[in-house]
C-alpha cells in the first residue's frame, strides 16, 4: 500500500510506464480495464483516479463509493479477471476525504490480459497495442508449460539424432550403481523418453547430445561479437557459435581469450597475464545466459558483446518464474532443469544456483565495479564492467595481498610436478586433483597454454605438457 508522500510523488511524476493517473471523469470501468491491462502486460504498477483534482471542478459529480464499484468492475472486464489487491482510498481514514482512488497491478502476473479481444502493454505513458511477436513471446512467457518444454519431443525426432559417443562419455562420469547404461542416465536425466520400446530424445537431449542441435532449435546459439571501442561501430569481429551446449560454452570461453587484452608481466621464472577479468566471472555468465535462457523463443540467439570497456551477455527470454530482479540473489528457479542438472554433471556449473553470488563477490574482491543486470522487452542482459585503470605500484600491492584462489592452487600443484619429473598428462593432474571435475582441469590446462606458462604436446590420448 503507498502513502500520501507516495502519492504526491506519483502524481508530480504524472503517467508514465509504470503509472496511469485518470481524472473521475475519464474513470469509466472500460477506461480504468484498459490501464489495468495494459500494467499487467507490462511490469506492473499502479493506476491513480485523482479524485482531488476532480473534486476541485465539481464537487457535487464525484460519488466515492460508485467510483470503487468502476474499478471492481473493471477488474472482472479482462480476460481472465485481475487478481489483484482490492481498490482503495488515500487518506484511509473513514473520516477523511478522499485524494485518490488506487489501484496496485504487481509485477510478474502469471497471464496475459486481454479486453474485448484486444491485448494492450505500455509504452512509456501511452496504451499501446502488443505487436504479434511481442504478444506470442509474452504468452510464452508466461504459460504454464514454460517448464515442460525441454521434456517434450520434436516431431520427426528419433534416437538416430543424438551423438551416443558424446552421451556414453558423459554417462561413464556421472551414473551410478542404479543407472547402469547409457540410456537409463540419459532417461532418468530427462534427455530421453521411452514411447514403448523406442528411444526419443527430449529437446533437452538434443540440445546437450544432439548430432545437429539447431535443426530443432534454431537459434539455440551464440553471436559473439568483438568491438573495438566502447560501443557498437562498423569495425568488429564476430563468430556465430553453435553445436551442443557444452561445445557452445568452450567455444564462447575460448573466443573471449582470443579477443580481450591481457597485460603480460615476466616475474622470478615465468611470465603471468594480468586478466582483465577475475577468474571464471565471465564463464559464469556464459554458463547462466546458456543453461537458463528461454529455448522456446526460436531464432533469437544469445549475444556475448565485448567492448573495450566491458563485455555484456545478452539472453533470450526474461527471468523465470517468480524471479525478479529485486529477488535476484535470494530466490532460485530453474527453467531448464534437465540442461542445468547435465551441465552441473559435466562442471560447468560448479555450485549450483549460487553463481550470481559469487561473481558479484569475485568482481568486488578484484576492484571492479558491481555487475549491471536488466530486464528488457526481450530478455535479460549481465553487463560486466572493466576494471578501471589503475597505477602499477598500486596493483602489485594489491596483488600481494589477495589470497590465492582454488584455481591457482591447483595450477601451483600441477607447477611443482612438472618440476619435479618434466611433464604432466591429463590423467596424472585428475590424480593430483581428485575432487575437482575433468571440465575444470580442463580449463585450467587451456587457461595456463594460453597465458604462456606450458607448452601442449601430442594429440588426442598421446597429450602431455611442459614447462614453457
Amino acid at each position: 500500500m503507498i502513502t500520501l508522500a507516495d502519492l504526491k510523488r506519483l502524481l508530480n511524476a504524472g503517467a508514465g510506464a509504470r503509472i496511469d493517473v485518470l481524472s473521475p471523469a475519464l474513470a469509466t470501468p472500460e477506461r480504468i480495464a484498459r490501464g489495468l491491462a495494459s500494467l499487467a502486460n507490462a511490469k506492473g504498477g499502479v493506476l491513480i483516479v485523482d479524485v482531488q483534482a476532480g473534486q476541485n471542478r465539481r464537487a457535487s459529480a464525484i460519488d466515492p463509493a460508485e467510483l470503487r464499484d468502476r474499478a471492481m468492475q473493471a477488474l472482472l472486464m479482462t480476460e481472465p479477471p485481475l487478481i489483484v489487491p482490492l481498490p482503495y482510498f488515500l487518506p484511509a481514514e473513514p473520516d477523511a476525504a478522499p485524494q485518490a482512488l488506487i489501484v496496485e497491478v504487481p509485477d510478474g502476473l502469471p497471464h496475459v490480459y486481454g479486453l474485448d479481444g484486444r491485448y494492450v502493454t505500455r509504452n512509456g505513458a501511452r496504451i499501446v497495442a502488443l505487436p504479434g511477436r511481442a504478444l506470442r513471446e509474452l504468452i510464452l512467457a508466461r504459460s504454464d508449460d514454460a517448464r515442460e518444454w525441454e521434456a517434450k519431443c520434436p516431431p520427426g525426432s528419433s534416437k538416430d539424432d543424438l551423438d551416443w559417443a558424446r552421451a556414453e562419455s558423459y554417462a561413464a562420469g556421472a551414473h551410478s550403481v542404479n543407472e547402469p547404461t547409457v540410456e537409463d542416465v540419459l532417461l532418468r536425466r530427462g534427455c530421453i523418453v521411452m514411447a514403448g520400446r523406442r528411444v526419443r530424445p527430449t529437446y533437452a537431449g538434443l540440445l546437450l547430445f544432439g548430432r545437429q542441435p539447431q535443426r530443432w532449435v534454431r537459434g539455440a546459439e551464440v553471436m559473439a561479437v568483438r568491438f573495438n571501442g566502447a560501443s557498437m561501430d562498423d569495425v568488429f569481429t564476430r563468430q556465430t557459435i553453435g553445436g551442443t551446449l557444452p561445445d557452445q560454452i568452450r567455444r564462447a570461453e575460448l573466443f573471449i581469450s582470443e579477443n580481450l587484452s591481457r597485460r603480460a608481466r615476466v616475474g622470478n621464472w615465468r611470465r603471468s597475464d594480468d586478466p582483465p577479468y577475475p577468474p571464471g566471472v565471465l564463464r559464469e555468465a556464459i554458463v547462466n545466459a546458456i543453461a537458463h535462457r528461454d529455448y522456446r523463443l526460436i531464432g533469437n540467439q544469445i549475444h556475448l558483446l565485448i567492448f573495450s570497456d566491458r563485455v555484456q551477455v545478452r539472453s533470450p527470454g526474461k527471468l523465470p518464474g517468480h524471479v525478479t530482479l529485486k529477488n535476484l540473489l535470494h530466490e532460485r528457479y530453474s527453467r531448464n532443469e534437465a540442461i542445468v542438472q547435465v551441465l552441473a554433471d559435466m562442471g560447468f556449473i560448479e555450485r549450483l544456483g549460487y553463481g550470481i553470488d559469487r561473481m558479484l563477490r569475485a568482481m568486488k574482491e578484484a576492484g571492479h565495479p558491481a555487475p549491471q543486470f536488466e530486464e528488457t522487452d526481450g530478455g535479460f542482459s549481465v553487463t560486466l564492467p572493466g576494471k578501471p585503470t589503475a597505477h602499477p605500484a598500486d596493483e602489485a600491492a594489491g596483488a600481494a595481498a589477495l589470497p590465492q584462489t582454488a584455481q591457482q592452487q591447483r595450477a601451483e600443484k600441477m607447477l611443482d610436478y612438472l618440476r619435479a619429473h618434466g611433464r604432466i598428462t591429463n590423467r596424472e593432474y585428475q590424480e593430483l586433483c581428485p575432487d575437482v571435475s575433468a571440465e575444470s582441469l580442463r580449463r585450467d590446462f587451456v587457461e595456463l597454454v594460453e597465458a604462456g606458462v606450458i607448452l601442449r604436446i601430442g594429440d588426442k590420448k598421446g597429450t602431455y605438457y611442459i614447462l614453457k
